[in-house]
């Protein structure tokens, strides 16, 4: 049992400032509930970085958490890079605080003679990565927490590929910052050190997004009704000019989500993946009889599609199928340009829709797997220097269109969604219908997510508990299916249960269970890295013979999920 008290008294001492230890004075006197909570452990790195609630504490965002990340950042940057002058890219996001945070984790490493460019403004994420290889730099850091509610705020590190930090530089770093006393920190910082940087950047960013975005000069964009949502966040930045820059001319910004606001007002929560997040769009869409809606998270490296179905209703697409619908069309262009010669590939993880990886190799194209997070697939671009890479995405709403930016991006992919959506118009079909027309060559596959929020110590030990019966006590059938592998990527094996044939996964250990079916029906369960979650992957398949089908099998497929999910006990 942690000994929270005197690990909160610790911030008592003058290492901390005079409105630090007042706030932990109040929480050991009035609420020893919540002050558990804020030093119960430290801050940690997660397939998304560090992120949390803001506060005072071990287990909280806030100067002293940043400052301590980032001096362990300086001390491995001076001791693995050999460069004279280190240098830095720092951005962040409309979330509160986040300019201020910035700004300490600037001052830090400058304290410790690293250049840093700091973005004059709140900036996309995806430019923050195109931002690291275009100022050369060594490492860049972005200020966000995503789509996490108004409290959260984070910290995520890239390295100089532009991606973020991999093996071996996370674990390199972790030790430095665990090394480190909170007394280590220097924040004198070094103002000559600090440089503004912003629009020189942003111009080269969106016409490059431009051209990657925009696959065709056979493309009528005129006609294509779009309606756009920053949803408060950082791609009102950039997404109108992108938009524009490609030729599309009839986009309509939903005004009351227009203005960056780290409180979200009209939203329960700034969401892309909730139908909810984008009803003020949907609702101006068939307004004005639009075809597509895009919206964007705070940090602008993930998207929702909603799109008109066979009926004509507006439907927000799951990440998946926004994925798959991309992911065709761009193997579709690299054909017809000659491009594919086999020394290309896909990317995706391992919680994603198996539909990928068939429509990769419906064009002899290689789909590479990885794990749960997108550094892993930026990862790929970097271990495969002599194959292309031509784009991939993973199940939670974020893609990734060749590789300039080395992260999610939500710009270059609305524009491909719009390249998309205008080709197929102008084709007489349209973006659901090319959805549909994959279905019936390979099968009509159906994703679902949920999310079990379980809060705090007990929280977290329940998490482990329940994956622990999960892996111990792996289930054989479901919904009536025999279960034939059992990966279990902590132990990095791939069981064949009716076999007993055990393989090797060669792949980094995560903590992650997944069930196949003989009928390739999927069950993943992963702990979320940066969140009080545990997330469940339901994959489910049936054949399409025809148009008219289609709502018809996607309801028996949503209610083959419910049945999986009330067989777990998950409801």
């Amino acid at each position: 049992m942690v000994d929270f008290i005197n690990k909160a008294k610790q911030w008592l001492t003058p290492t901390f400032d005079a409105e630090t230890q007042r706030e932990i004075q109040n929480l050991i006197e009035t609420n020893k509930a919540e002050l558990a909570d804020c030093f119960y452990k430290d801050m940690e790195f997660g397939t998304g970085g560090m992120r949390g609630v803001m506060g005072a504490g071990t287990n909280r965002i806030n100067k002293y958490t940043l400052g301590r990340a980032t001096q362990g950042l300086s001390n491995y940057l001076i001791e693995n890079v050999t460069k004279e002058q280190i240098s830095v890219v720092i951005a962040y996001d409309c979330r509160h605080n986040s300019k201020k945070f910035a700004k300490i984790v600037a001052d830090v490493l400058s304290a410790n003679n690293i250049k840093v460019f700091l973005f004059e403004d709140l900036r996309p994420t995806p430019e923050l990565s195109f931002a690291v290889r275009y100022l050369k730099c060594d490492a860049g850091i972005v200020l966000t927490a995503s789509h996490n509610p108004p409290e959260y705020n984070g910290y995520k590190v890239y390295w100089a590929d532009g991606g973020q930090i991999v093996p071996p530089h996370d674990s390199g770093i972790i030790s430095k910052v665990n090394a480190l006393d909170f007394s280590e920190i220097n924040f004198n910082a070094k103002e000559h050190l600090i440089e503004a940087v912003g629009k020189n950047i942003d111009e080269v960013f969106i016409n490059t997004s431009v051209q990657n975005g925009s696959l065709s000069n056979n493309i009528d964009r005129d006609p294509l009704k779009i309606v756009f949502t920053p949803l408060h966040g950082t791609s009102i930045i950039s997404i109108p000019d992108a938009l524009q820059g490609a030729g599309y001319t009839d986009v309509h910004i939903v005004e009351a989500q227009r203005k960056p606001d780290g409180d979200f007002p009209t939203v329960k929560s700034p969401n892309p993946e909730e139908p909810e997040a984008l009803k003020m769009a949907t609702e101006l869409a068939n307004k004005i009889g639009a075809d597509i809606v895009i919206g964007t998270d705070p940090d602008c490296d993930r998207l929702g599609v909603a799109v008109r179905d066979l009926s004509g209703n507006m439907k927000l697409l799951n990440g998946n199928q926004t994925m798959v619908v991309m992911t065709n069309f761009l193997l579709k262009k690299w054909k017809e340009e000659g491009k594919l010669n086999g020394k290309q590939f896909i990317g995706s993880t391992i919680v994603s829709t198996e539909l990928v990886n068939k429509l990769a190799a419906n064009y002899n194209v290689e789909t590479k797997v990885g794990l749960t997070g997108f550094k892993w697939i930026a990862k790929m671009v970097v271990d495969f220097p002599e194959l292309d890479f031509i784009g991939g995405g993973e199940e939670s709403f974020g893609y990734m269109v060749g590789d300039f930016v080395r992260d999610k991006d939500a710009v270059t992919a609305t524009l491909l969604a719009c390249e998309v959506a205008a080709y197929a118009k102008q084709n007489g079909s349209s973006f659901y219908k090319e959805l549909i027309a994959i279905y019936l060559d390979n099968g009509f596959y159906k994703e679902h997510l949920i999310s079990i929020t379980k809060k705090g110590m007990d929280g977290a030990a329940e998490i482990q508990t329940m994956l622990s019966n999960m892996r111990n006590n792996p289930i054989t059938e479901i919904d009536g299916e025999k279960i034939e592998y059992f990966y279990d990527y902590q132990a990095a094996t791939e069981k064949n249960l009716i076999t007993g044939e055990v393989k090797k996964i060669d792949l980094p250990k995560s903590n992650v269970l997944i069930y196949k079916t003989v009928s390739g029906t999927r069950i993943a369960a992963r702990p979320s890295g940066t969140e009080p979650k545990i997330k469940f992957y339901f994959s489910v398949n049936s054949p399409l013979k025809n148009y008219e089908q289609a709502q018809e099998t996607e309801l028996a497929l949503d209610a083959k999920i419910q049945r999986i999910i009330k067989e777990m006990k998950l409801n």
